[in-house]
Formats: C-alpha cells, sequence, structure tokens
C-alpha cells in the first residue's frame, strides 16, 4: 500500500477552527487563499522573498509560502483579516492609513503582520542587525527609523512607500509602549 500523501489538519486561523484535508505539498499560504477563501493574504513572488505573505504563526512572523500547511496544524495564526479587534483596527492598521503607509495595498497586509511582530519583538528586546549593545542587561534600543528599516527588511513594496512605512511602524510603537506604561501604573 503507497503512503498517504495528504494529512487531515486543523488550522486555528484569526481565532477559528478549519479542519481541512490538505497534500502534504500545499502550502499555508495556498490554503489560505484557495482552500478558505482567506485572500487578505497575498502571493508575490512565491519564494520567500518578498514579505507579501507575511502572517502571524504563534505570533511570530511566518512567509506563508514557505511554510506547509501541515507543519502549521494546531497552531494560532493570524491573517490580516484578524489584525483587527471588534470593529476597531490594529494600531498597526490605523497608523498606515493615517500616514499613507501604502500605495497599491498589495505588500499591505504582509507588511502590517510584519510590523505588528516587529514591535511585540522590540518591546521583549529582541536585538536586530544594527543594535549597538547586545548585552543581556541593556535595554531594548530606541526603535529609530534604522531600527525600524533593518526589522522590517524582508517585506518588500514595490511603490516605495517605505518613509510612511517607517512612520506608520515607530506610531503603532509609540502607542503600544504608551499602552503598556499605562497597565503598568494600574496594576
Amino acid at each position: 500500500m503507497a503512503p498517504s500523501t495528504s494529512s487531515a489538519v486543523t488550522l486555528n486561523i484569526n481565532g477559528e477552527k478549519y479542519p481541512l484535508s490538505v497534500d502534504h505539498r500545499t502550502t499555508l499560504l495556498d490554503a489560505l487563499r484557495e482552500r478558505l477563501d482567506l485572500t487578505g493574504t497575498k502571493k508575490g513572488c512565491d519564494q520567500g522573498q518578498c514579505g507579501a505573505c507575511t502572517v502571524l504563526v504563534d505570533g511570530r512572523r511566518a512567509v506563508s509560502c514557505l511554510q506547509l500547511a501541515v507543519a502549521a496544524d494546531g497552531r494560532e495564526i493570524t491573517t490580516i483579516e484578524g489584525m483587527a479587534e471588534g470593529g476597531r483596527l490594529h494600531p498597526v492598521q490605523q497608523a498606515f492609513l493615517d500616514l499613507d503607509g501604502f500605495q497599491c495595498g498589495y505588500c499591505t497586509p504582509g507588511q502590517i503582520c510584519s510590523a505588528a511582530a516587529v514591535i511585540e519583538e522590540h518591546a521583549a528586546g529582541w536585538p536586530s542587525a544594527v543594535t549597538g549593545d547586545l548585552r543581556p542587561e541593556a535595554e531594548p534600543p530606541p526603535l529609530t527609523p534604522e531600527e525600524i528599516r533593518e526589522r522590517m527588511s524582508g517585506n518588500l513594496c514595490r511603490c516605495g512607500a517605505y518613509v510612511s512605512i517607517v512612520q506608520a511602524v515607530a506610531r503603532a510603537a509609540g502607542e503600544r509602549a504608551r499602552t503598556a506604561e499605562t497597565e503598568e501604573e494600574a496594576a
């Protein structure tokens, strides 16, 4: 008997569970777009180079064109469709709108998912390639435009909206920091 080439998986996407039978070669991107009709995640290069297909898997960035759907079984997946909460845009989404962080909009879903993860990574103290002080006791570096550009470098924008994207990430990061301070003071 030949081994099976498909598996039953449950994809936890944006708080909903989707049971599927998928071919072992099916990417998460194709499962999202072709099987579940979640077309906010875009197929750009299909080689993991452009970032248009970026989603969050367990809160971390993943290029869904390189992630197999079977490897995402049971993990928490957030796509652009799941970024808003209760009709209120995610702060990154709002900042992109307010500061024109998009032009054609094709790369925007991946940019927004990546930016949300960048902000959390920075807040957790993760260094980037341009972080100067890597000592464990060092405070997270300021989220300067240089830090943002480095951390967002896996997401390409053919329209060249980078200046606005950097501003949008900085604004959303500032809002996250203010919210965290308020919550600390209240506790």
